[in-house]
């Protein structure tokens, strides 16, 4: 088993350390939530006072913060880098822009460290489940040795290549999803206006090809699927203000390399415009509420 240092240990981070904790590994956290802290601390953490507490003496430090700024500081700033001990593996999950990683990359490397970027897809169910997807960027080493670890708290652990690319394959993936959710929620709003039933519609495309993990999953019409968020008030399980950063990382990176992506642009100014209405702490799937005021 593993000692860990865990900094971010909010709806995600919180429980993606429980089943850390679970698996019999050490975690010192750090977050600075003290409601967040006592969560994991009730599940056998130890809290500490400072990013640099939670590098001292353990093999992995993980990240799982809000934006690239944050991990920038607590990396760098915060003192991780000069408080780790050597050998100690240095594990990014938060969705941060390519770039920032990269640069995080080049100062772990040029600190005598490894480090992977190791964004998950999965939302608080798929962290509290232990099912998450991890995108890994970094070398085949770092990942040989990490993968044991992420195993522990998701199901699908892919080496997606070098530093970043674990944070590009994210950006494309939910770049994706916030395309999809806009357009499911076109199609249910559409078929409700036509007179459909809404669980009629949804077993038919279910079964066809407009069928898809969001729609599958966690399909943006309440009543149509119990255990979805739609059903449950739009209860978060990725909420709206955290697939408008990502789709915002995907626009800059599709700027940056010179890729047309309307879809993407499109989908990107919905969800701005649903943030700007009161809605970004319901889930990425209340996007339906921008398209009709009846829900």
């Amino acid at each position: 088993m593993a000692k860990v240092g865990f900094i971010g240990v909010g709806n995600m981070g919180g429980p993606m350390t429980r089943n850390l904790l679970q698996a019999g590994h050490e975690v010192k956290a750090f977050d600075l939530s003290e409601e967040a802290l006592n969560f994991v601390v009730q599940s056998g953490a130890v809290a500490v006072a400072a990013p640099a507490e939670a590098a001292t003496d353990v093999d992995f430090v993980v990240t799982m913060l809000p934006v690239g700024a944050n991990v920038r500081d607590a990396v760098l700033e915060g003192g991780v880098l000069n408080a780790a001990s050597p050998g100690t593996l240095m594990v990014d999950s938060s969705t941060i822009d390519v770039d920032t990683s990269r640069e995080l990359h080049d100062a772990a490397q040029a600190a005598g460290f490894e480090m992977l970027d190791a964004p998950v897809s999965g939302g608080t169910v798929g962290a509290d489940a232990g099912t998450l997807t991890f995108m890994c960027g970094g070398s085949t080493a770092a990942f040989a040795k990490a993968r044991g670890l992420l195993a522990d708290m998701g199901r699908n652990i892919i080496h997606c290549g070098g530093p970043g690319l674990g944070q590009a394959t994210k950006i494309c993936n939910n770049m994706l999803a916030g395309i999809n959710s806009l357009a499911v929620s076109e199609a249910f709003v559409m078929g409700q206006q036509l007179g459909l039933d809404p669980k009629t519609l949804y077993d038919v495309i279910s079964t066809s090809t407009g069928n898809s993990y969001i729609l599958s999953q966690s399909c943006p019409m309440p009543g149509v699927l119990p255990g979805s968020p739609s059903s449950n008030g739009f209860k978060p399980g990725f909420a709206a203000k955290l697939m408008l950063k990502d789709m915002r990382l995907s626009q800059a990176a599709a700027q940056a390399t010179g890729v047309a992506t309307p879809l993407g642009a499109a989908a990107t100014a919905a969800y701005a415009a649903h943030i700007e209405h009161g809605h970004g702490e319901l889930d990425a799937t209340s996007i339906i509420k921008q398209l009709s005021s009846k829900l």
